[in-house]
C-alpha cells in the first residue's frame, strides 16, 4: 500500500492517492465483510465487478487527507505532515 499525494489539478488542491494490490483489496473487502457479520472460512476468491482484482486506487478529496503507513498525514490540499 503507498499513499502519496495525487495528481489533480483542482483549485482546491491534488488530493491523496492511496494505491492497493489486489491481495489488499481482497483482505479489505473479507474485513469489510467481517465486519459487517459475514464469517468466512476455508479458502476463498474474492472478484471485483466479476475480475479477478490485480490492484485498487483510492482517491481523496482535496478536502480530506489520509494518515499512511509511515505514519505522515497527506492532506489533500497537497501537503504532507509529518
Amino acid at each position: 500500500m503507498k499513499c502519496k499525494l495525487g495528481e489533480g489539478k483542482t483549485i482546491y488542491g491534488t488530493g491523496v492517492d492511496i494505491e492497493l494490490t489486489g491481495a489488499e483489496v481482497a483482505i479489505a473487502i473479507m474485513t469489510y465483510l467481517t465486519a459487517h457479520g459475514v464469517h468466512v472460512s476455508g479458502a476463498r476468491t474474492v472478484f471485483v465487478n466479476g475480475n479477478l482484482c490485480e490492484k485498487g486506487k483510492v482517491y481523496v478529496d482535496p478536502s480530506g487527507f489520509a494518515i499512511g503507513l509511515d505514519g505522515k498525514r497527506y492532506e489533500g490540499r497537497g501537503k504532507i505532515i509529518d
